[in-house]
């Protein structure tokens, strides 16, 4: 994190962090499963299926902290106005950018 993405306030996902963090560990687990089926020469389709399952998690994770962030980061800097608000905006139409492309 660089030191214009720190603040007093807490991040938006500071709630749901427990659960953030026990859709990583799933989704880590994943990862490692798509591994050891490559390493066991397991069919390319049923490959593909778990990467696109795999896929779907993490979008679902950054759609999650997207929302946090509008609803939390984005609103609050709104509220203040000013050049943090622009930034913030600005930040948040960057990342729903890069979300659509990928």
């Amino acid at each position: 994190m660089t030191a214009s993405h720190e603040g007093a306030h807490a991040h938006g996902y500071i709630d749901d962090k427990a659960r953030y963090l026990a859709r990583l560990k799933r989704i880590e687990g994943q990862a490692r499963g798509i591994h050891r089926m490559i390493d066991e020469d397991t069919y390319c389709i049923d490959i593909l299926t778990q990467i696109s399952a795999l896929t779907s998690a993490l979008e679902n994770v950054a759609l999650g902290l997207l929302d946090d962030h509008l609803k939390h980061c984005v609103v609050d800097a709104a509220k203040a106005g000013g050049p943090e608000a622009e930034q913030k905006i600005k930040e948040a139409s960057a990342a729903i950018a890069r979300l659509v492309k990928s």
